[in-house]
């Protein structure tokens, strides 16, 4: 990373947990290759800081923001205006300077998650969301772009479970989806991971740094002694690599893809918003952050 002087601009994320992170190291490898005199720093933060916080981060004139768990949908409050894509799926990974020292509102997971899937066919496949929260808002919302024919929500928290469904419902029944939300602590959810084409864990089970035992994986062990080896697991967990939960899904001889594409995806868009050039070395991104995964 380029020195850091009086005149460097700073940009961050905020979340809890956020040691784990790989985003300052590829965002300032990034930086640096720009030619921008930035500095990414992560910072941990309680939600019920987040928005004092946030104020106080305007105001001391960061360029931009990331949002990353448990804060997705909290930061809404902390925003004047929302993106059309924030706004439809009410959930924000980005924040961009406005006028009088307020935030816009983006979100930029969408087109993150779905680079690692643009290879897969997807047409008329029944997927599986594991989880209700603002990755999973992301999720769905980048699901309906494909033709696929049906989406189980599975959360094991009804009341959240049954807001996420309401609010997503609009845009998956234009386009001819159906959704289907499963309690998991109350109902068999064997038959559906039995069935589904693409698993997709939105959780932090699993994940370097957080609350989580390390090899805890998403709906217990037992659950996966059903799955096919047609199916495959998306986890949106780069850390470890691979997660316990993947690496269960490689014993099966399933198609496993790990968190780090939409990470870097994701985090290229964002700076593409906060900087204005379309110009991002995607590439020396990803492989700044590949150096520095725990295994």
């Amino acid at each position: 990373m380029s020195t850091i002087t009086g005149k460097t601009s700073l940009v961050g994320l905020l979340g809890q947990p956020v040691n784990h992170s790989l985003s300052p190291v590829m965002h300032n490898a990034a930086y640096e290759e720009m030619g921008l005199d930035w500095c990414y720093v992560a910072m941990p933060c309680e939600s019920k800081d987040l928005e004092k916080v946030t104020k106080a981060l305007r105001h001391l004139g960061f360029k931009g923001l990331n949002i990353t768990i448990p804060h997705k949908q909290e930061v809404l409050k902390a925003c004047n205006k929302l993106t059309e894509i924030a706004n439809d799926i009410q959930a924000v990974n980005t924040l961009i300077p406005e006028k009088n020292n307020q935030w816009i509102g983006a979100n930029t997971d969408v087109q993150g998650f779905l680079t690692p899937l643009k290879e897969h066919n997807l047409k008329n496949k029944s997927v599986v969301v594991i989880g209700c929260g603002g990755s999973a808002r992301a999720v769905v919302m980048g699901l309906s772009s494909f033709n696929i024919k049906k989406v189980t929500i599975i959360s094991r928290n009804e009341s959240n479970l049954n807001i996420f469904v309401k609010s997503t419902r609009n845009f998956l029944s234009k386009r001819d989806i159906s959704i289907k939300s499963i309690n998991n602590t109350k109902l068999d959810v064997s038959p559906y991971i039995q069935e589904a084409d693409l698993i997709i864990n939105t959780t932090p089970i699993g994940m370097n740094g957080s609350n989580s035992k390390q090899k805890n994986v998403p709906l217990g062990h037992e659950i996966w002694d059903c799955l096919s080896d047609k199916t495959i697991l998306y986890d949106l967990i780069y850390n470890p690599k691979p997660t316990n939960w993947l690496k269960i899904g490689q014993q099966k001889n399933c198609f496993t893809i790990n968190g780090l594409d939409m990470l870097v995806e994701q985090g290229a868009f964002s700076i593409r918003l906060w900087s204005g050039f379309h110009d991002v070395p995607v590439q020396t991104m990803k492989s700044s952050a590949e150096k520095h995964l725990m295994v």
